[in-house]
C-alpha cells in the first residue's frame, strides 16, 4: 500500500515561516523539495516573501509541470486548513501587487508588513526588490541578468545529473561564482545594508526579506537582517519559533543551521501588523 505524503504528520512545528524565490514556472524551481518541505510543515503563519511564481520566464517561455501545480495547491490547502498565508509579491511576480489588499483562497497579498514575533521584535516584511538598484534603475540590465542566470542554471543541472551519477552531493555553480566574483560579493552586501538601513529608518528590530538568493541571519548596525533564501539552488527558509527564536532550515543537506543575533527597541510602524 501506498501511502499519501500528505497524510504523515508534520515534523517541523513553529510559529511562523518565510520562503521566497520559488521561482515556479522555471525548470529551475525545486518544486519537489518544496513540497517535501511544505508537507513537514505545520505553522501558525506562512509568509510568501516574493518571487513565488516567475512572470518573467512565463512571459518567455510556458513552463508549468504538475509539480508546481502541486506546489499552489499544498499552500491553498494549508490556507484552507487554518494557517494564515500571506503573499507579499517581488520582481517576477510584480504583477500581484496590483491586488494589495484582496484575499484570493484565503491568501493575503501585502505590498509589506510588520510582523511582531513572540518574544516582541518587530520585523519588517518585504521581499527587497524595491532597493536593488539594478531591478529599479536599469530594467533591461535585470532582465539579461535573469536570462545569464537561467543559463547557468541550465549548466548546473547539466553538471549535477552526472554527480548523482557519480554519488557526489549536489553543488551549485551559481552560489560559486556570486561569492568568487567580487562585484557580485559587493553587490549583496551594499544590497544587505540598504535594507538594513531601510528597517532602522522605520524602526523595526530587523527585516524579513529575500530577492538575492542567499540565506542569512546577521545583525547589521543593530538591525536584525534575515534573509529567506530560496528554492532554485538553497533550498531554504526561515522560521521562528514559539518563543520567538529565529533559525534558518537549509533542506539541501536536511540539516538545520541556527544563527541567532539581537536588536536594539522599537517603534512602532504605520505598517499591517501581524501578531
Amino acid at each position: 500500500m501506498v501511502l499519501d505524503p500528505d497524510s504523515q504528520p508534520p515534523k517541523i512545528h513553529v510559529r511562523t515561516a518565510w520562503i521566497s524565490d520559488l521561482h515556479l514556472g522555471t525548470p529551475g524551481c525545486q518544486a519537489e523539495a518544496l513540497l517535501d518541505f511544505l508537507r513537514d510543515l505545520d505553522c501558525e503563519t506562512l509568509y510568501l516573501v516574493g518571487d513565488i511564481i516567475d512572470g518573467w520566464q512565463l512571459r518567455r517561455s510556458w513552463y508549468w509541470p504538475q509539480a508546481h501545480n502541486d506546489v499552489v495547491q499544498k499552500l491553498l490547502r494549508k490556507a484552507r486548513k487554518g494557517t494564515r498565508v500571506i503573499f507579499v509579491p517581488g520582481n517576477h511576480d510584480e504583477f500581484a501587487r496590483k491586488y494589495v489588499a484582496h484575499n484570493f483562497g484565503g491568501v493575503d497579498v501585502m505590498d509589506e508588513c510588520l510582523h511582531v514575533t513572540a518574544d516582541g521584535k518587530r520585523l519588517w516584511v518585504t521581499h527587497g526588490d524595491l532597493y536593488d538598484g539594478v531591478v529599479q534603475h536599469a530594467r533591461w540590465l535585470a532582465i539579461m541578468g535573469d536570462v545569464a542566470y537561467e543559463f547557468t542554471l541550465k549548466v548546473n543541472r547539466w553538471f549535477n545529473h552526472w554527480r548523482a551519477k557519480l554519488g557526489l552531493p549536489y553543488w551549485s555553480l551559481s552560489k560559486y561564482l556570486k561569492h568568487k566574483v567580487k562585484r557580485a560579493v559587493a553587490f549583496i552586501d551594499d544590497y544587505e545594508c540598504a535594507v538594513a538601513r531601510e528597517a532602522k529608518k522605520r524602526g523595526a528590530h530587523g527585516v524579513v526579506c529575500g530577492h538575492i538568493h542567499h540565506a542569512e541571519i546577521r545583525e547589521i548596525d543593530g538591525v536584525l537582517y534575515c534573509n529567506d533564501g530560496d528554492w532554485v539552488e538553497s533550498l531554504t527558509a526561515l522560521v521562528e519559533h514559539h518563543d520567538g527564536r529565529l533559525e534558518i532550515i537549509d533542506r539541501s543537506s536536511e540539516a538545520l543551521v541556527p544563527q541567532s543575533a539581537t536588536a536594539e527597541p522599537a517603534v512602532q510602524l504605520p505598517l499591517p501588523v501581524v501578531e
